[in-house]
């Protein structure tokens, strides 16, 4: 086991509110660590990080960090109502917790970042800030929903320019693995895919961790923004949602028929972890929320 391994598996985690997800992610979402969740759009990566927000409020007895959150968000518009809603769960689950008139949005800051400078200027006034939280409930997790969007189109495919890519990603990475250090922070990053339309791996980063491809929607894919950014994270989720065909029977009066159902099955793999194996875990989303399903 090596010294990264260790220190992940003895690591501070904050849970994510279900406890066959904290099964496979051994207890939740670690600290002095940079965890990445790779999807394709509407796959549940920003529920996660919705969740996790709220759940990190939880006392530390409970699997959360008594402690608010700071949701950096680029994808427009910020999903309140989405956020509202789960709060309503999580405080009726949770009601002895909270005082009676509490409302746990409340710890969550949420802030606009619209370009990868102005994130870094966003992560320049972070020191302060989390500092002065601590005279009242902490900050100790940072969520950047997604760090994709801030290099959609702001960079052409030159040497030049992906060279100051490259060197934006090691900055913002570097900036937070400071944060999480420091403060014994959890740093939740998200990121999207791209089609994979190459024959061979390599440069797509698919070797990357312990699955040969990723699949969803019936496509290969692979995450963006390169070998350059998968450097920069400590462990890799991904989501995937695929349409399984069901064969239900039903009787009828002049005999039996049968129907075929198509149902969403949605899973979150690990892909690479310091300290966690190859695994993975079918999982649903409701009203309530995100959580996984044992079959």
């Amino acid at each position: 086991m090596t010294p990264q391994s260790l220190l992940q598996l003895t690591s501070q985690k904050c849970t994510t509110g279900c406890p066959i997800l904290d099964r496979l992610l051994y207890g939740g979402i670690p600290c002095d660590s940079i965890t990445e969740i790779v999807a394709e759009s509407g796959s549940g990566k920003t529920q996660i990080c919705l969740q996790l927000s709220l759940h990190a409020q939880l006392p530390v007895s409970h699997g959360g960090l008594a402690a608010s959150s700071l949701y950096l968000h680029t994808e427009f518009p910020f999903p309140f109502r989405r956020l509202h809603q789960l709060c309503l769960s999580f405080r009726s689950s949770n009601a002895h917790h909270f005082p009676v008139n509490d409302n746990p949005c409340d710890r969550i800051f949420v802030q606009s970042v619209h370009t990868a400078d102005h994130l870094l200027e966003i992560m320049s006034k972070t020191d302060p800030f989390i500092e002065n939280s601590k005279n009242q409930v902490p900050v100790r997790l940072i969520v950047i929903d997604s760090i994709a969007a801030l290099f959609r189109s702001d960079f052409d495919n030159t040497p030049v320019e992906l060279k100051r890519r490259s060197s934006l990603f090691f900055k913002i990475s570097s900036k937070l693995k400071a944060l999480a250090k420091r403060f014994n922070l959890a740093v939740l990053v998200t990121n999207q895919v791209v089609d994979l339309v190459e024959p061979n791996e390599g440069i797509n980063g698919l070797r990357i961790g312990n699955l040969v491809c990723l699949h969803t929607s019936g496509r290969r894919v692979c995450p963006a923004l390169g070998l350059a950014w998968a450097n920069c994270v400590n462990s890799r989720l991904f989501l995937s949602r695929n349409e399984e065909v069901i064969r239900e029977e039903n009787e009828k009066s002049n005999g039996q028929s049968c129907d075929f159902v198509k149902k969403k099955m949605r899973k979150l793999y690990v892909v690479f972890a310091p300290h966690l194996p190859e695994s993975s875990c079918e999982f649903e989303i409701t009203r309530e929320g995100l959580f996984g399903v044992e079959r």
